[in-house]
């Protein structure tokens, strides 16, 4: 899994040196979460096969002490805030006075619905965001929230742990492949001051450092995840900004269609391995 030591040239003539990862994880540990092992490690999908024979979750590249958190839903502290969205699923907003519940009468009902976002309704990407501003707004009569506002990312996690230990399986053919199309470019595009694509980190140089980062493949299927960098739930878009931003480009805003493309495009690449939402990350 290791790649060789690499060197990146900065705007202002310094250089970063990678090296070999100070903080190992064991990479022969497995992600067990009340009884159900789940799949951290598999064989490529067809389309990225090219450039990567395997894909590895987040969670290998952690440390023994990050990936301990999140073996134990008691000890995950992504759970307080899923407490918290348990409690507004049942609470009645908006001008017709309805709650989640009112409609979905157990949240176990999106069983399955993590797998498959983002997908195309009617013409347009949808990410899980667009879903339950969907409802809220037509639905209930509430306002929309924030796309990154802890209510938001609160409930998208409610339901995407409904899914939890399932493949991810998002579609890219059909009326989702320009949208991935889309996305694709964005990741091999080199953006900002660094000159950097996402793919010269996740996908040439991971289980490299880059000063204390450990880098992984990128892999999405933990999110919305938990840092312990800022102690909260952590959006897919948030991500994306922030890697954007340290190689000194301008990012696209949360919830753009860019951002939208690019999200179906980084799930594709993780369609077998098992959704952990919630992750917790450093």
């Amino acid at each position: 899994m290791g790649k060789g030591p690499f060197l990146l040239s900065l705007a202002l003539g310094a250089v970063l040196a990678l090296g070999s990862h100070t903080a190992q994880a064991d990479e022969d540990a497995k992600l067990v979460i009340e009884g159900q092992e789940l799949v951290t490690k598999t064989e490529a999908p067809a389309h990225l096969q090219e450039n990567l024979d395997e894909i590895y979750s987040g969670w290998v590249f952690r440390s023994s002490e990050t990936q301990a958190l999140q073996l134990d839903d008691f000890e995950n502290p992504a759970f307080v805030f899923i407490d918290q969205a348990v409690d507004v699923f049942e609470t009645a907003e908006g001008t017709a006075e309805k709650a989640c519940s009112d409609c979905h009468a157990d949240v176990e009902d999106f069983k399955g619905l993590r797998a498959s976002m983002p997908r195309v309704k009617d013409g347009k990407l949808q990410t899980m965001e667009d879903q339950i501003n969907q409802c809220r707004t037509e639905q209930m009569g509430a306002k929309a929230w924030g796309w990154s506002s802890t209510q938001m990312q609160s409930m998208v996690t409610l339901v995407g742990l409904q899914s939890r230990g399932m493949p991810m399986n998002v579609t890219i053919d059909g009326d989702a492949k320009p949208f991935w199309e889309q996305g694709k470019e964005i990741y091999y595009t080199r953006h900002g001051q660094l000159n950097m694509s996402c793919s010269n980190c996740h996908e040439d140089n991971y289980d490299n450092n880059i000063r204390a980062d450990h880098l992984s493949q990128g892999q999405i299927n933990g999110f919305p995840t938990y840092r312990l960098k800022n102690a909260k739930l952590n959006s897919v878009h948030d991500r994306f900004k922030g890697c954007i931003r340290d190689v000194r480009a301008e990012p696209y805003k949360v919830g753009s269609d860019a951002f939208r493309a690019l999200e179906l495009y980084v799930s594709s690449r993780a369609n077998g391995l098992s959704i952990e939402t919630p992750a917790v990350r450093n």
